[in-house]
This record gives C-alpha cells, sequence and structure tokens, in this order.
C-alpha cells in the first residue's frame, strides 16, 4: 500500500520535476524596471502575514498606482478604511514577514512580492496617501527580498476576468444573513436584514 501523504523534500521533487529555467531566473530581489508597470498598473493586492496566532490573508484596493514605489528596494502600501481587526498589522508587530499577490484587471499574469513590513505612522507619509481628504491610519513600508510573475494559468484556469462566469450576488447569502445566522448561538438579535438595508450607504460613507 502506497504511502498517501508527502513527508518528505526528495519525494516531493521526485513527483514534480525541476522548475523550467525561466520560472528561476524570473526571481528578482529587487523591483526591476520590466516589473514596475505590473505595481504600477495593480488594483488589488493580497496580503499575507503571520503572526502568533497563525497566518493570515488581507485584501488591499485602491486605484492603480496605490502601491508606490519609493525605490527598487522598497514599496509603500496606504493601510485604508477597514474593520479595526488589523489582523495583519498584528501580525507584522510579531513577524515582519509579509507576501503580496498582485491583480491587474484584465491581465491573467499576476506578480508576487515577497519582503519584510515596518508600520509608519510619520504625519509626513500619510499625508501623501491621503484620498478624499482622508488619511490612512498608517503606511506599511515594505523592504522588497523576492518578485517574480507567476504566469497565467490559474487565472486561466477560474475565468476570473470572463464576464460569462460571473453569478448573481443575490445567489449567494447576503452579509446580514451571514451574520444573522452567525450570531444565533449568542442569542444577540443581530437585524440581518436591516445591516443589509443600511450597508450600500454605510460602506459609501466609510470607503475611506
Amino acid at each position: 500500500m502506497c504511502n498517501e501523504t508527502v513527508n518528505d523534500l526528495a519525494t516531493l521533487e521526485q513527483i514534480y520535476g525541476q522548475p523550467a529555467a525561466p520560472s528561476v531566473f524570473k526571481e528578482v530581489s529587487y523591483l526591476h524596471p520590466s516589473y514596475r508597470p505590473f505595481i504600477e498598473a495593480a488594483t488589488f493586492a493580497a496580503l499575507a502575514s503571520v503572526g502568533a496566532d497563525g497566518m493570515d490573508v488581507s485584501p488591499r484596493g485602491d486605484p492603480a498606482g496605490f502601491l508606490h514605489i519609493e525605490d527598487e528596494k522598497t514599496l509603500l502600501l496606504p493601510d485604508r478604511r477597514g474593520n479595526n481587526r488589523i489582523d495583519s498589522l498584528r501580525n507584522i508587530l510579531h513577524d515582519n514577514r509579509v507576501a503580496l499577490l498582485l491583480l491587474i484587471p484584465g491581465v491573467n499574469e499576476t506578480l508576487r512580492i515577497n519582503g519584510r513590513a515596518e508600520i509608519v505612522i510619520a504625519p509626513t507619509l500619510l499625508q501623501r496617501f491621503a484620498h478624499r481628504n482622508m488619511l490612512p491610519r498608517s503606511v506599511l513600508r515594505i523592504t522588497v527580498e523576492a518578485v517574480f510573475f507567476q504566469c497565467g494559468r490559474a487565472i486561466l484556469r477560474s475565468g476570473l476576468w470572463d464576464a460569462s462566469t460571473q453569478i448573481s450576488r443575490q445567489s449567494l447569502p447576503s452579509t446580514g444573513t451571514l451574520l444573522a445566522e452567525i450570531s444565533k448561538s449568542s442569542k444577540s438579535g443581530f437585524d440581518g436584514e436591516q445591516y443589509d438595508a443600511e450597508l450600500p450607504q454605510r460602506l459609501r460613507d466609510t470607503l475611506y
């Protein structure tokens, strides 16, 4: 009976083989000029971090250019208004390693960036990222350690940018329904319908 799990690197490499040469040399330790247009065009990033209680991946999004290239080793990422869980920021205080996955609408390739982050609250830096007269609470200064692009297979397989694969939001439980169902055990009497009714305006009022 064969072993159903892989527990060592040698077995894993035997299954997958060696990576093709381009998969290796495309990784660089700085913001190569060829990668800069991708960073400047990105409107969404998934920010991964690790803390005392485990790992986290958090969405970040803004108009193109929201990831600012300070120099070939440094990225600046404003922390916009959210739910104040600050999971990523808590993690960074514990372990400053972070990873970013950048997405550009309509582009199948993604860009992966690994590095180390620090939380900056200098007023002059916050002011640089003002939007609609609203300042971010903080800015992440990310020192880049590795950058490389990912081919488009995952995006193509998922049909992410294909309008024909999009589903109606109404086909899934609303946020109010989710909160109401999850809160039943606490007997909080959470009003999901009211939450849903107020959500569109609340999002508009608190976007920044």
